[in-house]
């Protein structure tokens, strides 16, 4: 699976050094290359995650000459949009070009009481789930920290997030963009550092500010790097089981074989994020005739004992090609009422944007992998 770190995240079209993406400290220290000092740093960090500013010109706590400095040597680069498509629910979706050419689709959800930003963190993806339209694109690269906030900035350009001259931020559920979800294109636990990188720029509170209680993250079960998520951002935790035997789980989801459901509940229970305010997320989409038995939900709950859990039901969104169909209304429901009656939160996704093929399980790129030196 590391093959994809073969693919260095791309560089500017300008040559200029990409700012956003940096840490503060690799910020700081980037500056300090040009001879600013420290306190530049946290104006720039400011103008680029406070503010939203794209060009250096704005940032006008700065002096001139320190501006023109900046805009010789720097780029603040935001992705390309290719294609933006609006669902009749008002779910966006947006094919993003990155510098190098390949493309990542981004998708926001508004609700009654959040806007949820659901971020790709691959393009293509490393695994090969059956039901799953993304799984069908193979592995390009691994996106860069730039990349993975790039797709953020793009969603709060597009829905007005950022403060107008004067104003403070909105906190909380007075924005439009309230949550996000690294359940987009890829596994991002097989792009941990950079995914983490990007996290943390996402949850500093002298910048975008969303809090890591309103970020999840969704694994297939790469149980080696669950823990060090839950210690190092303590973010939370969704898992995509969708099978509870591991001959099932083997056929639709490969990555079983090498993380049997058995260890990944293991890491599960020990999450260090992880209580009954915080449960973690088992998300278990409904296929017809092939996991949505009465008996499969009454297993699905000794499994989890005693996991702090909630379990998405997803109806399964079909997409061309697909060889699944979803349960049944009344098939689904059963299901449900067996985990509820057991003490466990089991809300049924409402699928959305599944007009512009926005929904859980269909994003995909026309992005292919190209011919590569290995390091």
């Amino acid at each position: 699976m590391s093959h994809a770190a073969a693919f260095a995240p791309p560089v500017a079209p300008n040559g200029g050094r990409l700012l956003l993406g940096l840490d503060k400290a690799e910020l700081t220290a980037t500056l300090a290359d040009i001879g600013l000092e420290p306190f530049r740093a946290k104006q720039v960090w400011h103008w680029l995650y406070y503010r939203g500013v794209t060009d250096f010109a704005d940032m006008t706590t700065l002096a001139k000459t320190v501006r023109a400095r900046l805009a010789e040597t720097f780029s603040i680069v935001r992705p390309d949009v290719m294609r933006h498509q609006q669902s009749t629910d008002g779910t966006q979706k947006f094919l993003l070009k990155m510098a190098d050419g390949q493309a990542v689709e981004t998708v926001h959800i508004p609700e009654s009481d959040r806007g949820t930003l659901c971020v790709s963190s691959q393009v293509g993806c490393t695994l090969t789930c059956r039901f799953c339209h993304t799984g069908t694109q193979p592995l390009v690269r691994n996106l860069g920290a730039v990349e993975i906030v790039g797709q953020i900035l793009h969603a709060r350009d597009v829905l007005g997030e950022w403060p107008k001259p004067g104003e403070q931020q909105r906190m909380g559920e007075d924005r439009s963009l309230t949550n996000i979800v690294m359940m987009g294109m890829g596994e991002p636990l097989y792009n941990y550092d950079e995914v983490a990188k990007a996290l943390r720029i996402v949850m500093d509170g002298e910048g975008i500010a969303i809090s890591k209680r309103r970020i999840t993250l969704s694994t297939s079960g790469v149980v080696p790097l669950i823990n060090r998520l839950g210690a190092e951002l303590g973010v939370n935790l969704a898992v995509s089981l969708h099978a509870v035997t591991d001959e099932l789980r083997d056929h639709i989801m490969p990555i079983n074989r090498k993380y049997p459901i058995a260890d990944l509940l293991e890491a599960c229970r020990t999450y260090p994020a992880a209580n009954n305010a915080r449960r973690i997320t088992f998300e278990y989409v409904m296929l017809k005739g092939i996991n949505d038995t009465p008996a499969e939900a009454r297993r699905l709950v000794n499994l989890l004992r005693p996991i702090p859990s909630k379990i998405n039901l997803i109806p399964f969104n079909p997409w061309p090609g697909s060889e699944y169909e979803v349960s049944d209304e009344a098939t689904i429901r059963t299901f449900a009422e067996i985990l509820e009656q057991a003490g466990y939160p089991t809300p049924i996704r409402k699928t959305r944007g599944d007009d512009i093929l926005a929904a859980c399980g269909q994003l995909r790129s026309d992005s292919e992998r190209k011919r590569r030196t290995l390091a």
